[in-house]
Parts: structure tokens; sequence; C-alpha cells
């Protein structure tokens, strides 16, 4: 099957990959020619444990293509994918813009029968939209010409997005055609070989449906946080409570780690975004207000406990941070608690070390200015001199140090663990003095 992808970004790059890698002949479109040119060369924009590879064996394959033609993109396949961008606009609500302009270019240029795909993360209502641009487009042209809306969202985590998409959970597609479905079925077909796992439904449930998604994950992040809060009041260890609730099958464990709050280009994005739609729509929707209203609170947490131990004056004091990005096998730093605690830390006059297996290039990016963020060539170095170690991110690589080295290390030998890591038993054997969420 012919697919035009339209944006490079996440989703779009490795929705393309993966539906390459089944056969298909895919295009991918991509108006900033910094990134086709990457693409082209043989590297990849952005990191995806995986994904570099899958696309230089299908560029080398001929299945994988890159372009800045919007023209040669609208004529190019019979599916067509719309994989940009919607970000936050002021009031929450999500900025389609993007989504609107590329459902404009492929009526400008299509030329027969095409299947038009929201891959985007999009409000209810959007598949309206898109298809009204394009009939718009379409009479300005002067021509009839067949076409379908589908609603397919992604559910692809950062860090295991290919593997989410050659294996999903489930595929939902939002659709009242009967062609557009059965395109839709045949395309998935190698990727649901073990049993099904596409689920028709109308185009605005689907649409409701991934917004539903992020926002409950969220929300058990954010109850998580709140308990750990209490926890920690009343005396009681929250990763035992963890133990208790994920044990019963109703519940299970998944997304119920307490931590420093969650960040990404997801869930902070989508759960503003279903909270302004809901209030368009005259509702309003307390608890995602109070998920988020948490979620900010908790970002600020490990400041809290910095300053209630060093004070507010941090002068002098040095602090490392092991982990920038939001969350393990990304580079992503879009709403990282890494980004509220240097700049908390640097407002009250310390130095910040930090260190980061993958986002590197990316702090580099975002600061510029070595006075605000010292880079260190390896999580030892970054500790080297510093009153107290800070862990944001869960990586791996960070999850059995040398507890004895670092006690060497940090002036003050204190660890604020930010992602509970450690059992604070071990940590506190070995001379340091340890500050978790909600632990003992």
């Amino acid at each position: 099957m012919k697919i035009s992808i339209i944006g490079t970004g996440y989703v779009g790059l490795v929705s393309g990959a993966c539906l390459a890698e089944v056969g298909n002949d895919v295009l991918c479109l991509d108006l900033n020619p910094e990134k086709i040119r990457i693409l082209k060369s043989g590297g990849i924009p952005i990191h995806e444990p995986g994904l570099e590879e899958m696309v230089a064996r299908n560029v080398a394959a001929g299945r994988l293509h890159f372009t800045t033609d919007v023209a040669e993109s609208a004529a190019f396949g019979r599916v067509q994918f719309i994989a940009v961008g919607t970000p936050p606009d002021e009031d929450g609500s999500a900025d389609l813009s993007h989504v609107v302009s590329a459902a404009r270019a492929i009526g400008r240029h299509m030329d027969a029968r095409k299947v038009i795909v929201d891959k985007s993360t999009v409000p209810v209502g959007t598949a309206a939209r898109v298809k009204s641009a394009i009939t718009e487009e379409l009479a300005a042209r002067g021509v009839e010409i067949p076409f379908s809306v589908v609603s397919n969202p992604e559910f692809l985590k950062e860090g295991a997005a290919v593997e989410d998409f050659m294996r999903p959970d489930r595929i939902v597609i939002g659709a009242d055609d009967a062609d557009a479905i059965q395109t839709m079925r045949a395309l998935y077909a190698p990727f649901q070989r073990n049993h099904e796992r596409l689920i028709v439904m109308d185009v605005k449930s689907a649409e409701l449906t991934k917004y539903a998604a992020n926002a409950m994950l969220a929300t058990r992040i954010s109850f998580m946080n709140e308990l750990a809060m209490l926890a920690e009041q009343m005396g009681a260890d929250i990763e035992h409570v963890r133990q208790g609730i994920g044990s019963d099958p109703r519940i299970g464990y998944q997304f119920l780690y307490p931590g420093c709050g969650y960040g990404g280009s997801c869930f902070p994005k989508d759960v503003k975004a279903l909270i302004r739609t809901a209030y368009d729509h005259g509702a309003n929707l307390r608890i995602l207000s109070a998920v988020e209203a948490v979620n900010e609170r908790q970002k600020s947490v490990l400041l809290a406990k910095i300053v209630k131990r060093f004070g507010d004056d941090l002068k002098g004091r040095r602090f490392a941070l092991w982990g920038l990005a939001f969350k393990p096998n990304t580079d992503d730093m879009r709403e990282a608690p890494s980004r509220v605690l240097i700049k908390g830390l640097r407002e009250r006059g310390a130095e910040v070390v930090g260190y980061d297996p993958v986002a590197m290039d990316e702090a580099r990016r975002i600061y510029p200015d070595d006075a605000t963020l010292t880079l260190a060539a390896s999580p030892m170095a970054a500790v080297q001199g510093a009153d107290a170690l800070v862990v944001l991110t869960e990586w791996k690589a960070f999850r059995s140090p040398d507890f004895d080295a670092l006690k060497a290390q940090l002036r003050a030998g204190v660890l604020f663990d930010g992602r509970n890591l450690y059992e604070p038993a071990q940590v506190r054997e070995a001379g340091l003095e340890y500050h978790g969420i909600g632990r003992l």
C-alpha cells in the first residue's frame, strides 16, 4: 500500500518506519528542510530505541522516502496520515492550525480517492474540521474527488514507541465509511496476526478515547503522589502501600509509582486539552483539574525538600542532577521536572551540574549558557564536589550506584531520590542522608 505521512516527529516517523517495515511504500513529508536533510543522510532527529536502525533498513530497501514537497506527498499515498504537532494554546486547548493546514494541502493537491487519517492527538470534532477543510479546497478547485476521514489515535510511549507500534495492545479506528474501515483493516493486518486488536467505533468516540487514556494514566500518577504526601505526614511508607494496592488485580501495578511529577509532550498537554474541551461543552472536569494541580505542585516537591534541608539561600551550594529527560529511554525534556528544579535552584544561587545518558544535546539546546547548567561527562563526574545528589529520571544506569563512592564525593552526603529508586535503609547504611517521595 502507498502511504503518505505528514509530519516526522515521534508519531509520524515511528508510524512511517513501522508501516514500511511490513512492506508498505511510505513517503514522509516535513516542511522543515533540516529534518529531511538529517533523515536523507541516514540520521534521525529524535532519540527512540530501535528507530534509527529501522529507518536505515527501510530506506536501503527502497520502502521509506522523505520529502518537503507537499504536492508530491498529497499525490503519493492512497492513505494520508496527518501526524503533525498539536501544541497547547494559551487557554490550554489544542492548537489545530497544523492539522488544518495539512488537510488543506491534501485538498489542494489530491487527484484521486484518499483515506485521510488523523493520527495526531486531537480533540473531539477535529475529523469534521479536517473534512470541511478538504471539501473547501476541492470546491475552490471546482472538482469532486471522494475521500474519507478516519480517526486512528496513537498509543505510543516515548522510549518504547517502535515496540508499541509493532505489537499494539489495541488499534482504535473511528470511521463511518465501510471502504475506509476495510482499508484500515488491510493496513493493520500485519500487526495483529496473533489475535484481533482492531476496535472500530464512531469518529468522536475514537477522538475521545486517546484523551481519556492519557487522562486516566495521569490520574493514577497524581493519585499516588497525593498518597505519598499523606504517607510522609502520617509516617507511612508509600512503597509498602503501592505493593499492597497494586496486588489487587482490579488496580494493578502500572502507573502507581510516586515521584516528582509527570512531564513530556503528552500527559500535560492532553490533560489541559481535555479540561478545555469539556469547558467548551459546558462541563467542568473537576477530577482532571485536580490531577493537573497536583502534578504542578509535585514538580516542586524536590525543591521544597532541598530548601527545607539547606535553607532558602543556596549560594555556595552545588547540586548534582541525575536525569534530565522527563522519563528514561528518551531525550525529551518538554515539561520535565528537571527544568522546574534547575530554575528553582538557580534562582536561589545554587550551582547545578547535570548528567543524562541521552538528553545531553537537548540540555545544551535548552541551556546554552553554561552558568545555568553545567553538564558532566558521567554520573560520578556530576557528583564530585556536590553537596547533594538529586535523582530525577529512573534510568537503569542509575539503579545500582556505589553508595560508598557517593558518600566519599558528596560534601554534605545527602541524596534526594525523586523516583524512589533506592531502599532508604541501604542508602543510610552507607552513611548517606536519604530523602525520598513518601518513603520512611
